[in-house]
C-alpha cells in the first residue's frame, strides 16, 4: 500500500520526468545541439532518482516496517533490500 502523500509526490514526480523525456525526444527530433541533448537527459536522469527515492522511502515506510514487526518477515525485508541495492549499482 501506498502512503497516498508519496504516491502523489511520486505521480507528480513521473509526470514531469514523462514531460522532460517528451521534450528529448522532440529535441532529439530537431537535431538540437548536442550538449542541450545531454544536459537534458542528465535531468530525466535526476528527476528518475528522485523517483526512486521516492518508491523506496515509501517501501521502508510500509512493507519493510510491517516485515520487520512480523515474526519471519525479517528475511524477506532483508531479501529485497539486497536486491534494490545490487540492481541499483549495476
Amino acid at each position: 500500500m501506498l502512503d497516498q502523500k508519496l504516491k502523489q509526490r511520486a505521480i507528480h514526480r513521473a509526470k514531469i520526468t514523462r514531460g522532460q523525456l517528451d521534450g528529448l525526444i522532440k529535441a532529439i527530433e530537431n537535431e538540437t545541439y548536442c550538449t542541450e541533448l545531454l544536459g537534458q537527459s542528465l535531468s530525466i536522469q535526476r528527476s528518475l532518482k528522485s523517483l526512486d527515492a521516492f518508491l523506496l522511502e515509501n517501501h521502508l515506510r510500509t512493507h519493510v516496517k510491517h516485515q520487520m514487526q512480523n515474526k519471519g518477515g525479517e528475511e524477506k525485508a532483508v531479501q529485497e533490500l539486497i536486491k534494490v541495492y545490487t540492481l541499483s549499482n549495476k
